[in-house]
């Protein structure tokens, strides 16, 4: 259940977990590699200079945002929306990125979320989603703090 709101909190902002733009360097450089063989023979390799081209619309299409009215996953060809109370939970598998289940149980996948993204995903959902790597920190910032307590039996000189 997410906190209520107050005049004192800022505003939720949505965050948008998305595939790093450095990726469009890979596509210029396929497309410096695939330009070779096109410009050799184009009748045989020239359809191959759309490759990189699609990557690149790819990289800059697939997201998923995270915010106060829900989860957006923009795939290559479509965008699902799921509102908070249409989540049952996430499911992290050992490869790919992770999926929503929804209440109904059927799963969408989200685009580019992998468990290292819960902390943008914990920060997107206003508390709905929790953040392990955070209560981690508090523990262990709890255990360090009792550490250092000093004794009181023992005397100062």
């Amino acid at each position: 259940m997410p906190p209520r709101p107050s005049s004192h909190t800022a505003e939720q902002q949505p965050q948008v977990i998305q595939i790093s733009r450095l990726a469009l360097l890979a596509c210029g450089f396929v497309l410096l590699g695939v330009a070779s063989p096109a410009l050799a023979w184009p009748a045989a390799f020239g359809w191959m200079v759309v490759i990189p081209f699609l990557v690149a619309a790819w990289v800059l299409r697939v997201r998923t945002v995270v915010g106060p009215e829900g989860i957006t996953a923009r795939s290559a060809f479509s965008t699902r929306t799921l509102a908070w109370d249409e989540l049952d939970g996430l499911r992290f598998p050992k490869r790919g990125w992770a999926r929503a289940r929804r209440t109904d149980g059927t799963e969408v996948p989200l685009p580019v979320v992998t468990f290292g993204r819960l902390p943008q995903l914990a920060a997107g959902s206003g508390g709905r989603i929790t953040d392990p790597y955070a209560a981690a920190h508090d523990a262990q910032a709890r255990e360090q703090s009792t550490d250092t307590e000093p004794d009181a039996d023992v005397e100062s000189k």
